[in-house]
């Protein structure tokens, strides 16, 4: 495997006015990228909101608010969470975000745009029952769904796929998930990271509270999967990413640990075949948290990864691999 090299980092939100942040999300446009994070006083605040910054070659934009949660025309409103972005072939941007007191009474919402990022759609509700992608970036499948990484946190933690379809003005044509992929007993599992291996097989990986990532396998596109297994690679109850690159090799940024909420490292590991990986490279080491990645590949090879530090700022990085 090539050598893995750090090209730059950059915090995106140096200055930003809140007290804390989490949960970065990125993706690709002919504009530049484009990062969404949710930040405020402190996770589950109410004044939390979901930030977005556009970085057009030149350093981050200055981050703007562009969804919170108001409930109606008072000044009441619930926190926001988890925001996942998404580029379509034919141009349409879409932001995924959550909503509610907790994770386990949230529910799902979305902005769509047309021109990269500039301008959003006002606020629209999944159904009841569909909460977009949770953490981690979808993919699309073979008939143009989007097919989203989705759990639940409220009866177990239980791990979902949602296959969603929109048309180009970014309205919701249909919706459809999977029975719950895990019992919550063997494997306490959320937040699945999804991989496209061939033409109709597509790995999951996911977070869990035994001590490891977990896998599961579909050979129909995402339609049914195989139970969840433990890998090899550890896991502290934390938030993963990973990035199918364009040569076939697996990327995956984690925290690689095995003790419950042990996050002050960050690494990246590599894979040729999802089976045996190389050993971690740190990205961040402290005695403070960097967690919760984001990593994409974008058209001229390099790999971006965002992520939480400190829960003070989002950290990006510019690696080649």
């Amino acid at each position: 495997m090539a050598k893995l090299e750090i090209l730059s980092w950059e915090f995106i939100d140096a200055g930003a006015p809140y007290a804390g942040c989490h949960a970065s999300t990125l993706v690709e446009t002919p504009a530049g990228l484009l990062a969404a994070w949710f930040a405020g006083t402190d996770e589950g605040e109410n004044d939390v909101e979901i930030w977005l910054s556009q970085h057009k070659g030149a350093g981050w934009t200055t981050p703007r608010s562009v969804a919170d949660g108001k409930k109606g025309q008072d000044l009441s409103r619930w926190p926001c969470w988890n925001p996942v972005l998404h580029r379509s072939a034919d141009g349409l941007t879409l932001l995924f975000y959550k909503v509610g007191p907790s994770p386990r009474e949230w529910w799902g919402l979305y902005l769509a745009s047309r021109d990269d990022g500039v301008s959003w759609s006002p606020p629209r509700r999944l159904p009841e029952g569909i909460l977009g992608p949770i953490k981690n970036k979808p993919i699309v499948t073979n008939d143009g769904a989007l097919l989203c990484g989705s759990s639940t946190e409220h009866d177990g933690w239980r791990v979902h796929i949602e296959r969603l379809r929109f048309d180009a003005d970014g309205n919701l044509l249909a919706a459809e998930r999977t029975p719950a992929l895990n019992t919550g007993h063997e494997f306490a599992a959320i937040q699945p990271t999804l991989l496209r291996r061939s033409d109709q097989h597509i790995v999951m990986l996911c977070r869990t509270k035994q001590g490891c990532v977990a896998r599961g396998d579909s050979h129909d596109d995402g339609r049914s999967w195989s139970p969840l297994t433990a890998t090899a690679l550890p896991n502290p109850n934390s938030g993963i990413d990973a990035v199918m690159l364009s040569d076939g090799r697996v990327l995956l940024v984690y925290n690689p640990a095995s003790r419950d909420e042990e996050r002050g490292t960050l690494a990246l590991a590599m894979s040729n075949d999802l089976n045996n990986w190389t050993d971690p490279v740190v990205l961040d080491h402290g005695p403070r948290e960097y967690s919760y990645p984001a990593v994409i590949q974008t058209a001229d090879g390099r790999i971006h990864i965002t992520y939480t530090w400190r829960r003070e700022r989002i950290k990006h990085l510019v690696v080649a691999a």
